[in-house]
């Protein structure tokens, strides 16, 4: 019979949007501004005495409260108005003090039952929940330096074993030079040198105290080596990104030697700054001993008492890049202290420097790339100019009891946020060069709140042209297309909403020209309905030929629009893809709506029934 379906198809359009409807509530559930309260020691928490000062020095103070959560991370205090986060913050960092780490944040209300179902809302992008938008520049010139002493290290090991005495070696620009005893030895350390490092142009040089050898990078090798150090921390950023738990970041080269980083829901934006502009690493040493050569030690100061210092050797052992995993503890007196797990490389070095050093100390350095800025006078104008330095600083020097494998402990930390951020900067990687920050850019949740409202605003004058031009062009019909459209709606939320995909305000301008084609598919089909009954055809196969021949064109159409769509997301960034994803999905949700859903309704109202007169 014509215009009827089979009950499995009603079944299944209905079991789409029954699941449709579920997955796009929690949307209907905004976030609620929040205050997260965590300490130290994961097994503390506030007290009721201390929870109810607080809900009075906020109520005193004119804050309203939410709700309270105890939580295993902490308490979350909810708060009715964004506004006041910041002076809630402030007021509960007097009553706690220092012990306590307070926190903006934004805490989700969506209902446990459809938590219970795995639905949860759609992630905001930056230019609507706000956050932070960082631009960092790398440093080259540092990235270069590092590479060569890397190299100078590797090289004294190879000088040593192949007993070729050499006096020094420094680095200077993009040079490594070697001193060497003789002209004898210089042309030994050149033959070997040079089987291990062909990327350099070598060249001899006379010294006044020994034969020098001059090691310079080739241009291939620079280009090769800062592309490595962009790679590298868009790799570690990314890493720590993730390690804050951010929804949807972005962290994307932009140009020859600049990365953008954007943590949309960030509130605690000096924390984050700490975590992502962090350049520290770590490195192992070998205490030198009484009789080691001056040339291969280093005098370095501990991180916590400057006027306490030793001697260790300047051969690294393994440095962070070999740590494989790295967590927060306690050791038995309840003092801060680092796990640490390496990679296999990384233990086989461990364990070979260890067993053959049992009785003698290792130093554990943390080293942290920074910089400092001042004013300049260049071409008549004042301009900043960055200098880069070096902290370096041991936290660690212990005896060597036993030969150490893939696994032990750092100890020597000041403080559990020490300790936590240690070992967040391990697990994610050290820097390949040190970045800087270039530019910064705070945008708060009000302004994000007023470009929901205004993107809410510009989908429901979309919503109500698109449903007037069908109602008055189509009568009856139209209200069918403007059911399928409201379906569209939901579904395109709840897909959204289901892949974990990120909303930008180009997003919403996705799902508002998603609206605007959506009711074409039905605009072809009413109007070859219309062109039957013209032609004298009966009103139940002027229907169904309506649907069957204009569905080549439907199809034809939204495939060409999906291309484009998906050439966009591959060749876009950020905002861009954002609107490809929402297109996209929104072309899909369209055809399943305006093809089966309307259809669907057509027949349960009209299908195999006697009709006179047509209402289109």
């Amino acid at each position: 019979m014509l215009n009827r379906y089979p009950l499995w198809k009603y079944l299944l359009i209905l079991i789409v949007l029954l699941v449709g409807l579920i997955y796009a509530l929690p949307n209907l559930f905004p976030e609620d501004p929040a205050v997260q309260i965590s300490t130290a020691r994961s097994d503390v928490s506030l007290d009721e005495r201390q929870l109810e000062r607080l809900r009075s020095e906020l109520d005193e103070a004119g804050i309203a409260v939410k709700r309270i959560d105890s939580e295993p991370s902490g308490t979350l205090i909810r708060l009715q108005n964004a506004d006041q986060q910041l002076v809630a913050r402030d007021i509960i960092n007097q009553v706690l003090g220092e012990d306590y780490t307070v926190a903006l944040n934004l805490a989700e209300s969506t209902p446990a039952w459809l938590e219970g179902l795995g639905a949860s809302p759609m992630n905001l992008g930056l230019d609507l929940r706000g956050g932070v938008h960082f631009a960092l520049e790398v440093d080259m010139e540092a990235a270069l330096t590092q590479r060569l002493e890397v190299n100078a290290s590797a090289i004294r090991e190879s000088l040593r074993d192949e007993r070729i005495r050499y006096r020094d070696t420094s680095v200077e620009g993009r040079t490594l030079t070697i001193t060497l005893g003789n002209e004898e030895d210089r042309s030994r350390a050149r033959e070997i040198i040079s089987r291990e490092f062909p990327n350099f142009q070598y060249e001899n040089r006379d010294g006044g105290r020994g034969a020098v050898l001059a090691m310079t990078l080739t241009e291939q090798q620079v280009n090769e080596i800062q592309d490595y150090a962009i790679n590298q921390n868009l790799t570690t950023l990314r890493n720590r990104v993730n390690e804050l738990g951010v929804a949807e970041p972005l962290v994307q080269r932009q140009g020859p030697n600049r990365i953008v980083v954007e943590l949309p829901g960030v509130q605690d934006t000096a924390a984050a700054k700490r975590v992502v502009g962090a350049t520290a690493n770590l490195e192992f040493r070998l205490a030198a001993r009484p009789d080691t050569p001056d040339n291969e030690t280093e005098t370095i100061a501990f991180r916590n008492n400057e006027d306490r210092t030793a001697e260790v050797m300047r051969d690294v052992i393994i440095t962070g890049d070999s740590v494989s995993s790295a967590s927060r503890s306690f050791d038995e007196n309840g003092r801060p202290q680092v796990n640490i797990n390496l990679d296999g490389t990384g233990g086989t070095l461990m364990n070979r420097a260890t067993r053959s050093n049992i009785g003698r100390g290792m130093a554990v350095i943390y080293i942290d790339n920074q910089t400092r800025t001042r004013m300049v006078m260049e071409d008549g104008e004042m301009v900043e100019q960055r200098v880069p330095y070096t902290e370096r600083g041991i936290i660690s020097l212990a005896t060597i009891q036993s030969a150490l494998g893939n696994s032990f402990r750092i100890t020597g930390l000041d403080s559990p946020t020490e300790a936590e951020e240690l070992a967040l900067l391990l697990r994610s990687g050290s820097l390949a060069a040190p970045i800087y920050f270039v530019a910064e850019r705070t945008i708060g949740p009000s302004l994000g709140k007023a470009n929901i409202e205004q993107g809410v605003l510009s989908v429901q004058i979309g919503m109500l042209l698109v449903v007037l031009f069908m109602l008055v062009r189509y009568k009856a019909f139209g209200v069918v297309a403007n059911l399928a459209l409201a379906t569209n709606l939901i579904l395109l939320i709840a897909a959204l909403s289901m892949l974990g995909a990120t909303l930008t305000l180009p997003g919403i301008a996705g799902i508002v020209l998603t609206l605007g084609m959506a009711v074409d598919a039905n605009v072809l089909i009413f109007e070859r309905i219309r062109e039957e009954i013209r032609a004298k055809m009966p009103i139940q196969q002027a229907i169904h030929a309506g649907y069957e021949r204009a569905f080549t064109s439907i199809v034809d159409g939204n495939i060409t629009t999906l291309l484009v769509a998906v050439i966009l997301f591959s060749i876009g960034t950020g905002p861009v893809k954002g609107f490809a994803v929402t297109l996209s999905l929104g072309i899909l949700t369209s055809m399943f709506t305006a093809i089966l859903v309307s259809r669907a309704i057509v027949n349960l109202s009209v299908g195999g029934k006697p009709v006179k007169k047509l209402w289109i």
